[in-house]
């Protein structure tokens, strides 16, 4: 009887602790991205995740009363990552895109980041049309491949990881332009007095997408209400302007 009762008791103890675990796990959401994209995310001079996104990320995770936990990993392998469950949802400057949204579900729009700029060095190209058979860098998983091939078709597109490496490449004279958001190629001509943009700000809806979300997994509508709901507060009471406003300057 006395054997029994132990492990009757041993029983509920690890159900009650699986119970617990269960409900640990849930109050916390880990967040994907990929820290060289600033100021969306990046890695600071204490190697801590900062930026735009990581803010925006904190105050929806007190909203709905979660602990945010982020992952830094590839661009490219954010959307799998989501997909195998390894990460709960994603916030890395993704922009909504028709090829993405049969992947991943995302939330509304929380930011319009809708044009590039190719940037270049200052004793390098003068002119789009000087593309030809030149080398543009661009991120793994962006939609700038998929615009240089189409229109730009003469040019060398080079994929990178990180843009930090497409950088370097720029900066070695290894690769002649890069592609990027005209928030980030903003960034560093603020950082960098040898760099330029060539073109102007380019915007194409067809490429670029809706603008920037956060992706979660497809049927997770729980939590796609949180975030919107939680995106709606901030934007109500100011929080979200706020944030914008550290890290645009504006």
């Amino acid at each position: 009887m006395n054997i029994t009762k132990k492990i009757l008791s041993t029983l509920l103890l690890t159900g009650s602790l699986a119970i617990s675990s269960t409900a640990s796990a849930a109050d916390t959401l880990t967040f994907g991205t990929e820290a060289t994209y600033a100021p969306f995310e990046f890695l600071n001079d204490k190697n801590e995740i900062v930026g735009f996104d990581v803010d925006i990320m904190h105050k929806i995770c007190d909203e709905i009363k979660v602990t945010c936990n982020i992952v830094n990993q590839s661009f490219d392998g954010l959307i799998p990552s989501l997909k195998s469950r390894r990460i709960d949802a994603a916030i890395a400057g993704i922009d909504v895109t028709p090829e993405r949204k049969k992947q991943v579900a995302f939330t509304q729009v929380y930011f319009d980041d809708s044009s590039v700029q190719f940037i270049v060095l200052k004793d390098g190209l003068t002119d789009l049309e000087q593309l030809m058979g030149k080398k543009v860098g661009y991120q793994n998983g962006t939609p700038y491949q998929k615009f240089l091939v189409e229109r730009f078709p003469d040019a060398t597109p080079v994929s990178y990881d990180s843009y930090q490496y497409a950088f370097l490449d720029l900066k070695a004279k290894r690769i002649d332009a890069i592609i990027a958001s005209s928030l980030v190629t903003a960034q560093w001509l603020n950082t960098n007095s040898d760099v330029d943009t060539v073109g102007g700000k380019i915007t194409d809806h067809e490429f670029f997408g809706e603008g920037l979300a956060i992706a979660v997994r497809q049927g997770n509508d729980k939590l796609l209400t949180q975030f919107n709901q939680a995106l709606d507060k901030l934007k109500a009471n100011g929080e979200f302007e706020a944030i914008y406003k550290k890290w645009f300057n504006k």
